[in-house]
């Protein structure tokens, strides 16, 4: 296990969450699963025996997603970046994880249980150093590599 592990708080969809993101992600799997036992069932009011965690890997990468209860809510200020080795895998990752057209911007989108996700090129740093390539990714929703480099 990492020494340092993703925690995501979820109303009730951790397993599904969790299912959701090892579909996308190669090297991925659940590693482990947690039920509510009586005691915790009663202090968070949800039905003994239903998921309290699960533990999976996404790209060898360790998460741990709680069934919290619907006190708080992702936001952009935390997202996740996955790096890109070309236009096809960005194209992938939008495809599969863009759910609100309205937060995208920039590369940045959130998927259908609010979290923010980052899905850029590995020489993204590159493709925007200049005035006119920065602003061409500022005009953009998903990033378009080849925009990017007739921008420059």
């Amino acid at each position: 296990m990492s020494k340092i592990i993703n925690f995501l708080w979820y109303d009730d969809q951790a397993e599904e969450a969790a299912n959701f993101y090892i579909s996308i992600f190669k090297n991925s799997k659940i590693t482990g699963i947690s039920h509510y036992n009586k005691s915790a069932a009663k202090v968070a009011k949800r039905p003994e025996g239903s998921v309290l965690t699960i533990n999976f890997q996404l790209a060898g990468h360790d998460f741990i997603a709680l069934n919290g209860g619907p006190q708080f809510k992702f936001s952009e200020a935390i997202s996740f970046m996955i790096i890109c080795k070309d236009q096809s895998e960005i194209d992938y990752y939008w495809e599969k994880l863009s759910a609100a057209p309205e937060a995208e911007q920039c590369g940045w989108l959130k998927d259908k249980y609010g979290l923010s996700w980052q899905i850029v090129p590995k020489n993204m740093s590159e493709l925007i150093k200049t005035n006119a390539a920065m602003q061409a990714m500022l005009n953009m929703k998903k990033i378009n590599i080849a925009e990017l480099n007739d921008a420059n």
